[in-house]
């Protein structure tokens, strides 16, 4: 039998293995390019990053294992009660089960129990399974950039009333 995974809140022990999953799947899908947050330093500090009222950021782990993780973050100069879905990814073995997805909508779920009222995001082609997803979920894709998340290698912005 398959132990269950606990999807949590981020802890400080977590920063190094989340930033292994977030850049070994970067690097998996070519997507390991400047302005991006695999070269961002707070990839490897997330568990600070999330000290931001009005943030969170959930880890999914399995057998004491992180194996994935999805976060709300206010990012500077977004719309009024719009937040950013940030930092989904997911080990390698755990794509395809549906853990991507309910790491998304428990994101979404907690932004709109906390007073927002649209999730805004940013992807690139190389992670097209993932758009294809929040797709599914209906975020739409707009024609430009919101905000200033600092990651002008992204080039697919989306955004979904909640």
């Amino acid at each position: 039998m398959q132990a269950p995974i606990l999807i949590r809140n981020i802890e400080l022990k977590d920063n190094e293995e989340i930033a292994k999953v977030i850049r070994a799947a970067l690097k998996e899908f070519g997507a390991n390019k400047p302005g991006t947050v695999y070269f961002d330093p707070t990839t490897d500090h997330l568990f600070e990053l999330f000290q931001m009222p009005g943030s969170i950021y959930f880890v999914a782990e399995e057998n004491g294992i992180v194996i994935g993780g999805a976060g709300i973050y206010p990012t500077i100069g977004l719309p009024h009660k719009t937040c950013e879905l940030v930092k989904l990814y997911l080990n390698k073995n755990a794509r395809g089960t549906g853990l991507g997805k309910k790491l998304l909508l428990k994101s979404m779920g907690w932004a709109k129990d906390n007073g927002y009222d649209q999730v805004y995001l940013e992807s690139m082609p190389e992670l097209s399974k993932a758009v294809s997803i929040y797709e599914n979920v209906g975020f739409e894709k707009i024609n430009h950039s919101l905000g200033n998340s600092g990651h002008d290698g992204c080039d697919i912005w989306m955004i979904k009333k909640l």
